[in-house]
This record gives structure tokens, C-alpha cells and sequence, in this order.
């Protein structure tokens, strides 16, 4: 918010714009722009230069307290926090309809490519029809609708905030995604296997302590770390655990959103179409090479930013 003020100084009255906002810290940061005359007020480029001054403001506080290294570099880091700051600006200058709109444009998108990854197929015309308009397509199989469903119903909590990095929230998007499927509710009672990938999970008994050790190496360097390189540590070690009997891609991909959007970047998609090099690098990871992860992961909440939300603020 763009507000005015009249500072006197040595003796004379002048006009000035001020506009203050939060960094990441919880520190409210004020900056202020001399108004030349008065129809200036409200100047394009007067919001640009506070625009500005506020990505400025969130890069400089990435450098000092994030590690750079040879995947966020100092250049990504600047690409990063300027595409949070435009995300925010889109959603603030939305109308509530316009937000809705967008959405669930990406809650359908999102659903449709996250399930296709894990075999679902029903195309991207049944998922508008099923969460658009309540239709369901003939002669489909009733476990992938609901599944459909479960994972609107899950992103729908996503973005409200209601979804935590906890053992109790975790296990509540389970319960939402598998319901109506069968699918045992809670942590896997018998050992499960990953497709595409040559590695072995955690063994029934010892998810819930590898579970309560992975939500307190976040809690642990959620501040440390930097956002998007955590959210990829997180969703790599989550997969790797598998805690449930199924549903742990689609719960693992909204976890990373969870924790982008906790800290006020935008959510990502991954395209069925990225799925072999998506396992590919899962499996990297797996085996200690993590820059494969992140950097695909990087390349996708990149081309999300500009090829979903961006777009939409084009046609508009």
C-alpha cells in the first residue's frame, strides 16, 4: 500500500510517497520517494520504483542469509526473489474473482499432470469436466475420479495455508487423498516398491521415526536454508521414505508446494511429460547427487511462474 506524507524539511514543506512491506524475518522494511508535484502521486513509475526497491530489498536479504552455491547462484537468487515479489503483486492486484479464476486453473492443471504421473488417464478435457462442472466422463474408472477429487480437495486446503510440515497434517492429506479408494489410511503396514527407480524404501517399522526425523531437520533449517532448495531436500527425502501404501507422489508434490507457498513463492507444476526425467533425478538424489534435482526443479518453478501465472496476467 502506496501512502502519503509531508515532510518539513529546513523549513519547507515537501511531498513525499511512502510504501513499507515484510521481509522474510518478520522486519517491516518503510522506503519513501520524493513527489515533485502533485499529479504525480500516483505515477506508474513511482509504483515501479517502490516495486523495485522491494525486490532490491528481498535479494539483498536472500544474500546474507542464504548459502549460494553452484545450483542458487547469486543470479538465480535474483531471479527467484523477483518472481516471488511479482506473485505477490499479481495476487494483490486481483480481484477475489480473478484469484478464484486463476486457482483453479492451477488447482486443475496441477491435478491433471500430478495424477497423470503416477498413471492416472484421464486427459486434461475429463479433469475440467469432473472438477468444473461436477461431470463424470462415461466408461471411466471410478477410483481415478475419486482420485481426482481427493487431490482438488487436498490443494484446496494448500491454498488457504492450511496445510502444515507435520506429522498430523501429513497424515490428514493422506486421508484425503486415498479416501473412497481403498487405500489403507495411515503409514504402510507392509514394505512397497518404487517404478523407475532402483532404490529401497523405509520398511514399515521404521517410517514414523524417519518421519518425526525428516519434520525436524525442517523445522531445523527452514530459516537456513533457501526456500526452494528446502522444499526439494524435503520432497527427495519424503519419497524416498514412501511412508504410505499409495499416494505418496501426489502428497509428496503438495507438501513442496506447501512449503513454496509458506514461504511466499509460487507453487509449481511438474508435466507427466517431465516424468522420466523427474524419477531420473529423484534417483539422483537418492544416490548423493543433488544438484540434478534441484536443478530441475528450479527449471520448473520457473517455467510454471511464466508460462501459468504470468500468461494469465497477460490475457487478461
Amino acid at each position: 500500500m502506496v501512502s502519503t506524507k509531508i515532510k518539513n524539511i529546513n523549513g519547507k514543506k515537501y511531498l513525499y510517497a511512502e510504501h513499507s512491506f515484510r521481509l522474510p524475518n518478520g522486519k517491516i522494511k518503510k522506503i519513501s520517494k520524493l513527489i515533485k508535484n502533485q499529479k504525480d502521486k500516483d505515477n506508474k513509475n513511482i509504483k515501479e520504483y517502490f516495486l523495485r526497491k522491494q525486490i532490491e530489498a528481498h535479494q539483498k536479504y536472500a544474500f546474507k542469509n542464504y548459502k549460494k552455491d553452484s545450483i542458487f547462484t547469486k543470479d538465480q537468487l535474483n531471479k527467484l526473489e523477483s518472481i516471488k515479489i511479482e506473485y505477490k503483486e499479481i495476487l494483490k492486484n486481483f480481484t477475489k474473482k480473478q484469484i478464484k479464476d486463476i486457482l483453479d486453473r492451477f488447482t486443475i492443471n496441477f491435478t491433471y499432470e500430478s495424477n497423470a504421473i503416477e498413471g492416472n488417464s484421464l486427459t486434461l478435457k475429463d479433469v475440467t469436466m469432473i472438477l468444473k462442472e461436477n461431470i463424470v466422463p462415461k466408461n471411466k474408472d471410478l477410483r481415478e475420479v475419486y482420485e481426482i477429487r481427493n487431490t482438488r480437495e487436498a490443494n484446496e486446503l494448500l491454498f488457504y495455508n492450511k496445510i502444515k510440515i507435520s506429522l498430523t497434517d501429513i497424515v490428514k492429506i493422506h486421508s484425503i487423498i486415498v479416501k473412497d479408494t481403498g487405500v489403507q489410511i495411515g503409514f504402510k503396514k507392509i514394505p512397497n516398491y518404487l517404478i523407475m527407480r532402483n532404490l529401497k524404501t523405509t520398511p514399515p517399522e521404521k517410517v514414523r521415526k524417519e518421519m518425526n526425523e525428516l519434520i525436524n531437520w525442517y523445522n531445523k533449517n527452514k530459516n537456513l536454508i533457501y526456500p526452494l532448495k528446502l522444499a526439494t531436500e524435503f520432497h527427495a527425502r519424503f519419497e524416498k521414505i514412501h511412508p504410505f501404501e499409495d499416494g505418496n507422489g501426489r502428497i509428496g508434490r503438495i507438501l513442496l508446494n506447501a512449503i513454496l507457498l509458506e514461504k511466499g513463492y509460487p507453487p509449481l507444476i511438474i508435466r507427466k511429460t517431465a516424468r522420466i526425467a523427474y524419477f531420473s533425478s529423484l534417483e539422483a538424489f537418492d544416490k548423493g547427487y543433488k544438484p540434478k534435482l534441484e536443478r530441475f526443479l528450479l527449471e520448473k518453478f520457473k517455467k510454471t511462474f511464466n508460462n501459468f501465472f504470468k500468461i494469465y496476467v497477460k490475457y487478461l
